[in-house]
C-alpha cells in the first residue's frame, strides 16, 4: 500500500512539474522572402524545430507559414539555393501570436574552373600539336607585305592616286596631239607660204 501512495505521489508531482516548466503556446505565423529583393518570395522553405527536434514544416508556394511552437523555441529556415537562419520565438508573449517577415540571403558557391579539352587521349593531343601551323611574326608578315607578288596585287586592287591619274591624262594629250593631222588650208601662214613657193616657181620658170 505504501508503494502504491508513493507511486501515485511520484506521478502527480511528475505531471505537476511538468505543467510548470511547460513554456506556453505561441501562433508563429510569417512570410520568407529574398533578402536582396523583398518582393522576391521564397516558397517552399523547410523549418525545423531545434528544440523538439521532432516538428518540421514547410512553406507554401506564396512562402506563407503558419503552425504553433513554445516560447523560446529555436526555429531554423533552409532552402536550396538561399543560407540558412535561425529565429528564436520570444518570451512573454502578450497576444500569444507572433508574425515575422524572414529574409533569406542567396548563397553564392564559387566553383573551382572546369576546362574541357577536345582530346581524348594524350596520342591524339601530340599529333594536333606536331601539325599545328605557328602564326607569323611581325618581321614575317612585312616580308610577305613588301614582296613583289604583294605589291603587285595590291596595284592591281587599289584605285589610282590623283597625281597618277593626272599624269595619265597628260600622256594621253600628248599622244593625240602627236598624232593629230591639221588641215594646211585652214592655217593663213601656209596660204601665204605657197603663194610664195608658186611666185618662186615662176619666176624659175620665165628664166
Amino acid at each position: 500500500m505504501k508503494y502504491l501512495f508513493a507511486l501515485l505521489f511520484l506521478s502527480f508531482a511528475i505531471a505537476a512539474s511538468a505543467q510548470v516548466t511547460e513554456k506556453p503556446l505561441v501562433q508563429f505565423s510569417g512570410v520568407t522572402h529574398n533578402a536582396d529583393s523583398a518582393r522576391v518570395i521564397v516558397p517552399y522553405v523547410n523549418v525545423t524545430n531545434l528544440t523538439t527536434h521532432r516538428q518540421v514544416y514547410i512553406t507554401n508556394y506564396e512562402g506563407y507559414f503558419s503552425f504553433v511552437v513554445h516560447e523560446q523555441d529555436t526555429l531554423r529556415f533552409s532552402s536550396v539555393g538561399y543560407n540558412p537562419i535561425t529565429v528564436v520565438i520570444p518570451a512573454n508573449v502578450t497576444s500569444h501570436s507572433v508574425v515575422m517577415n524572414l529574409l533569406l540571403k542567396p548563397q553564392i558557391i564559387n566553383l573551382p574552373a572546369f576546362r574541357v579539352f577536345p582530346w581524348a587521349t594524350t596520342d591524339e593531343f601530340r599529333k594536333d600539336f606536331l601539325a599545328l601551323k605557328v602564326a607569323d611574326d611581325d618581321l614575317e608578315i612585312a616580308r610577305k607585305n613588301l614582296s613583289g607578288a604583294s605589291i603587285r596585287a595590291m596595284e592591281a586592287s587599289m584605285p589610282r592616286s590623283g597625281y597618277e591619274s593626272f599624269s595619265v591624262q597628260d600622256m594621253h594629250n600628248s599622244i593625240v596631239n602627236s598624232h593629230s593631222i591639221t588641215n594646211p588650208l585652214l592655217n593663213p601662214f601656209a596660204w601665204g607660204s605657197l603663194i610664195k613657193d608658186i611666185a618662186a616657181g615662176d619666176k624659175s620658170s620665165s628664166k
